[in-house]
């Protein structure tokens, strides 16, 4: 997206009123269920998973003032040197030719504010106007003249906006605007980095999956940018770089799917060793149109972005960005919105005058959003399973290395307080209140007190709640399994294995094998070696699994890492389909279905499958009569294409829509029997 000096949301916000009555309570005093699962393991929270992004034009980027609120935040990452700017920077000289460069933004200044906040910092050298002696000499004189060991570099800020796809905010002086030409250069720029500092880490920039333009190909192109880009480049890279501005506040169910598309795409594209590729998110902002950028609203739902975003792997999450500036002002639950991006006020007015931000570096509430989750899951921590079944309250849950837990539990109601009953698996509580943070509407710092139990907690409207519980006291448990790897997958069949887990004050028992559904678990069996294999699943289903050891006294480990992979067709039927995408536009595509009969000959043949996801939907179809009924599709033969011998094949057509991350269907079943793949 463009980047200029004041960023405004693209649609005018809607003016909300601040509502007068008293508090609300739920209904009938049923409490909100809120389940946390410790044997359903997610990803552990990197060291730099809270970031933002500092700018050229903010003249306050290296002062001390904004470094120790950052600190405060629990920043550990900073990205440099701000979105399309990067694209026009050339950091020798200090110069941004067409764009406004701040007095004390220089890399130094730059270097010096990282250290103070205690973050990482990460630079995105320039693609668009600049070439790979320029990012290798930026390299050698951070790395080896300064020994300021900057480890992420990026190359280029959303180099799909230069045109190629119709769309141009990125400056771009390359005559040829491919991806396969920006895929080129990666190459070389990786190439004359890594020739200095070989230590440094290298991130190309990727779509992110439904949103624009991903998945489109140009006329000309091999591929969608990421395909080209990661077929290209993959082998020279060590990180893939998304940028997500949802607009809603009620995204993040997309997330896993984003996070697995990309995983996916990585692993068949980028060549071998692909599973060393990281995701960072560096541009995330809730960007909401609607529902307040800088009030409350927009901080829950900043919190939830970053927890799930994190719980499925990213290494950072980068707000956009630190100081941005006044946009359109309204009203949001009770508090003065000022369509500002940052993080801080920028004490900036609008055109006229009339309406001015707070003081300068003061904090919006989504920085309380990014305290917030800094204090919940902290570097070393892993993250749980956790559900509510309310959909105005979410929840997230972390597990720490001295066995405590932390649980965030985040209300959207705008007038009802809850009262959450929280129920555990595979965690035993300590008596006695918890200590609990909580951050509400308007207000301008986190309380901690110590209150309620582990089990019972009352949330209140928009707010931010997180508990911090002891564990019961136990003996030394066994060591989490390591890493778990699939094999030998099958339509219904997979073997899981994994290392041997160290044991603690008494020895290992036996391993069990979890399946997570949401935050509950399905024990697919156990051992005591270190494979399983698992039978009666289910074709062409994602499974996310965790391994857990259990010693001779009933002590169990922390949950291995997750282990994600997904069952094929059948290798043989008596029918084949091949599903392929013939056009996609990002929020749509053409379909073609190929159906051959494999077995008897057929009179008459009806082709259902279902859609992964509720986002996703039938738009038309042709050369068959469909039809769709919930998530449930059906293609009934037409007169002309009805008898189908051995052998003999059918193609059909179809426009799919989606509003979110596109997993294309993969099973399908002819006159009931599910085919193989075509």
């Amino acid at each position: 997206m463009p980047r200029t000096l004041l960023r405004s949301a693209s649609a005018i916000l809607l003016a909300l009123t601040a509502l007068n009555a008293p508090t609300a309570h739920a209904d009938d005093g049923v409490p909100v269920e809120i389940t946390v699962n410790t044997r359903a393991a997610l990803a552990g929270v990197p060291e730099t998973g809270i970031g933002t992004n500092h700018a050229i034009w903010d003249a306050q980027l290296g002062s001390d003032q904004t470094a120790d609120l950052l600190k405060d935040a629990g920043v550990r990452l900073l990205r440099y040197p701000g979105g399309s700017y990067s694209d026009i920077y050339h950091w020798a000289d200090h110069t941004a030719p067409g764009g406004y460069v701040a007095p004390n933004t220089d890399f130094d200044t730059f270097m010096a504010g990282a250290r103070r906040t205690g973050a990482q910092p990460m630079v995105t050298a320039n693609y668009g106007t600049g070439t790979a002696e320029e990012a290798a000499a930026w390299v050698r004189y951070a790395n080896v003249t300064k020994g300021y060991g900057v480890k992420y570099w990026e190359i280029g800020n959303e180099n799909y906006g230069n045109g190629h796809y119709g769309a141009a905010w990125e400056a771009d002086n390359h005559a040829d605007k491919s991806p396969a030409e920006y895929a080129r250069h990666v190459v070389a720029y990786a190439d004359a980095m890594k020739a200095v500092d070989p230590t440094i880490k290298i991130g190309a920039v990727l779509t992110t999956p439904a949103n624009w333009p991903d998945a489109i190909r140009a006329e000309g192109d091999a591929g969608s940018w990421n395909e080209v880009v990661l077929s290209t480049a993959g082998s020279k890279i060590d990180f893939v770089v998304l940028h997500w501005y949802p607009g809603a506040l009620d995204r993040t169910g997309h997330v896993p799917d984003m996070i697995q598309l990309t995983r996916e795409q990585i692993a068949r594209l980028a060549g071998p060793g692909a599973e060393r590729i990281g995701i960072a998110m560096t541009e995330f902002n809730t960007g909401s149109s609607s529902n307040g950028t800088n009030t409350q609203p927009g901080a829950l739902a900043a919190a939830d972005a970053y927890a799930t975003l994190l719980a499925n792997g990213v290494f950072t999450v980068e707000w956009w960005n630190v100081h941005n500036g006044i946009g359109t002002v309204t009203e949001v639950e009770g508090h003065t919105d000022y369509g500002d991006f940052g993080l801080l006020s920028s004490g900036t007015c609008t055109a006229d005058g009339s309406v001015c931000e707070p003081a300068f570096n003061t904090p919006f509430a989504p920085y309380y959003a990014l305290q917030m989750v800094g204090r919940f899951a902290r570097p070393g921590d892993q993250f749980v399973r956790a559900a509510s079944d309310t959909p105005a309250v979410s929840a997230h849950a972390a597990r720490r290395p001295n066995g405590d837990l932390a649980v965030m539990m985040i209300n959207t109601s705008r007038d009802t307080s809850y009262a959450a009953a929280i129920d555990y698996a595979g965690y035993t509580p300590a008596a006695g209140a918890p200590t609990v943070l909580t951050h509400t509407n308007g207000a301008t710092s986190i309380t901690t007190a110590t209150s309620g139990s582990a089990t019972s907690q009352t949330l209140p409207p928009l707010s931010l709640t997180t508990i911090v519980l002891k564990p019961a006291a136990d003996r030394s448990s066994p060591a989490a399994p390591a890493q778990p790897v699939a094999s030998a997958v099958t339509d219904t069949k997979a073997t899981i294995t994994w290392p041997r887990a160290t044991a603690g004050d008494r020895p290992i028992a036996k391993y069990e094998i979890h399946r997570q559904h949401g935050a509950v678990t399905e024990q697919l069996g156990e051992t005591s070696g270190t494979s399983f294999t698992a039978g009666n699943l289910r074709p062409g289903t994602r499974y996310t699994v965790n391994v857990i050891a259990r010693d001779a006294g009933g002590g169990l480990s922390w949950a291995s890492p997750p282990l994600t992979f997904t069952t094929k067709a059948p290798a043989t039927s008596s029918c084949s389909v091949r599903l392929s995408v013939q056009s996609d536009w990002s929020s749509g595509y053409v379909g073609s279905i190929d159906v051959t009969n494999t077995g008897a000959p057929i009179d008459g043949w009806t082709l259902d499958f279902a859609w992964p996801r509720s986002w996703q939907s039938l738009g038309s179809g042709w050369s068959a009569v469909w039809t769709q009924d919930g998530r449930a599709v059906k293609a009934v033969s037409e007169p002309g294409n009805r008898a189908l011998a051995t052998g003999a094949s059918a193609t059909i057509g179809f426009v799919g829509n989606y509003s979110g991350p596109n997993v294309l269907p993969s099973v399908f079943r002819l006159n009931g029997t599910v085919c193989a793949a075509g």
